[in-house]
């Protein structure tokens, strides 16, 4: 964890007096892209020495994200780049078996279950490591389940043992573009030369297999403390949930390690422990969908700024974060120290109080672009929301190094492993935050298209996520090309 006081970070406790909320500018969108701004501008002068940028490599790195696009999506009818996409894995129609499950409740209430969903699977969203798989074939539903619950679960397995018949080889293919997650071909671990072609592996890795592992457990009631309702989350369920709770969910073991067990479960338990403080305040039931109150203020439902979201949601999730960093003695999550941050406001001023710090706040901003579907269905129209950034993860980052557009300037950067503050990792994200902007425009100018028609979030799924997958693939057997060391809540 990372202390303010440490260097190379100015403004010491003397700054708050009279601070109403000193750490206010870094929940805005606005001081992300500021901040990372300076640090890849101090990059591109040489002044760092950890980064060479080259930005003549960007063309080529837009070519090859817009034909993953056009492959992918032909009539550029790209969703957003969310959760749900991960449910959709091996193009099976995981939404239909949630639907099934959720049928006889009221329309606000199938709402409030995919806000709860949503939230909880997001948080458990971090590196899965190369060796983790989840086999959805032995997930199992609860025996309170409703019959139309296990009919659309005996469709899935159905279409689970298609997938695993004699047109598997086929259906791999297809699933490469839609749902690199899908462990098969390539991905898969290659048989030795000798026992002929290795058969694919229809286990699910990584993201899509958390996210699967994640919607089979909300369906089964791990979550919920509410006799007769599985399909929700509870603030008093996730106080329970330890890592022996998420071992037996993500069917983790020596034979299949998932690092960070231990964080996933803490994060969940102070997830509870804050929806109980914040639903006594307001007089809402203590489940993750209390956002649906806070963020319309508990009245009329119409738009939204993303931004605004985003600020709501730092603003009750921040008591979660204690593996980020500690600013002025608040936890303060995915925010590091960088000595070229500079102390942009997002509103052309300084800020002495947070100089030296950037904000990324990726798995929040993740959250925002997997709440959007769930808002959507409850009448509520997001706006602006190309001010959430492109998120800082290995996938875009990776892209990014892997393309030629950043190189480190020691090749042992390769073989070290790093931790999530080191300076090496927040100057590759500050980075990876700008140049997804630059990258966007190129992949909008090869397409033909505008950013009205492609924002941001459409690009990430066109798009560089899946390149930046595709290319540590074909590259590394999928993994990323830096190593860093993660305790499952923020890589």
């Amino acid at each position: 964890m990372t202390e303010a006081t440490s260097e190379p970070t100015p403004g010491g406790e003397g700054h708050l007096a009279g601070a109403r909320d000193p750490l206010a500018v870094l929940r805005d969108a606005r001081v992300i892209r500021a901040r990372c701004a300076a640090i890849t501008a101090a990059v591109a002068d040489a002044r760092s020495g950890w980064f060479r940028l080259d930005r003549s490599r960007l063309p080529e790195a837009a070519a090859r994200v817009a034909a993953t696009t056009r492959r992918r999506h032909p009539d550029l009818d790209i969703p957003i780049h969310s959760r749900w996409r991960h449910f959709e894995a091996g193009g099976v129609d995981r939404k239909a078996l949630l639907d099934a499950a959720l049928a006889p409740w009221s329309a606000d209430e199938r709402v409030r279950a995919c806000l709860d969903l949503a939230v909880v699977s997001v948080l458990l969203d971090a590196g899965a490591g190369a060796q983790w798989r989840f086999d959805e074939a032995a997930a199992t539903l609860p025996s309170t389940a409703l019959p139309a619950a296990r009919a659309s679960r005996d469709d899935l397995m159905a279409a689970l043992d298609a997938a695993a018949g004699p047109a598997a080889a086929d259906m791999t293919a297809a699933a490469a573009s839609t749902a690199p997650g899908v462990v098969t071909g390539a991905m898969a671990m290659a048989a030795p030369a000798s026992t002929g072609p290795a058969t694919p592996d229809p286990r699910l890795a990584r993201s899509e297999g958390l996210a699967v592992a994640s919607l089979h457990a909300f369906l089964a009631g791990v979550f919920s403390a509410t006799d007769g309702q599985p399909c929700r989350v509870d603030a008093a369920a996730l106080r329970q949930v330890d890592a022996a709770v998420l071992r037996g969910v993500f069917q983790a073991g020596p034979s299949n390690p998932l690092p960070g067990l231990e964080g996933r479960a803490a994060l969940l338990q102070r997830l509870g422990q804050t929806l109980q403080r914040e639903a006594e305040r307001d007089g809402v039931p203590a489940r993750p969908s209390l956002l649906l109150h806070r963020l319309t203020r508990g009245g009329a439902r119409g738009e939204l700024a993303a931004a605004e979201m985003l600020r709501e949601l730092l603003r009750l999730l921040g008591p979660i974060w204690r593996s980020g960093s500690v600013v002025m003695g608040v936890p303060a999550g995915d925010v590091w120290p960088h000595r070229f941050a500079g102390g942009a406001d997002g509103r052309g001023g300084d800020d002495p109080v947070t100089r030296g710090w950037v904000p990324f706040h990726k798995l929040t901003q993740w959250l925002c672009y997997s709440l959007l579907e769930p808002l959507h269905w409850a009448g509520i129209e997001v706006s602006g929301l190309d001010a959430l950034t492109g998120l800082p993860e290995y996938r875009n980052g990776g892209l990014l190094i892997d393309t030629g557009v950043l190189v480190p300037r020691s090749g042992s950067a390769f073989e070290r492993v790093w931790k999530p503050g080191d300076e090496f990792i927040v100057e590759w994200r500050a980075l990876t935050v700008t140049l997804l902007d630059e990258l966007a425009t190129q992949v909008r100018a090869e397409l033909g298209v505008n950013a009205a028609r492609l924002p941001l979030a459409r690009v990430l799924e066109g798009g560089t996520w899946v390149c930046g997958r595709e290319l540590a693939a074909e590259l590394r057997d999928g993994a990323p090309p830096l190593r860093i060391d993660s305790d499952g809540t923020l890589f």
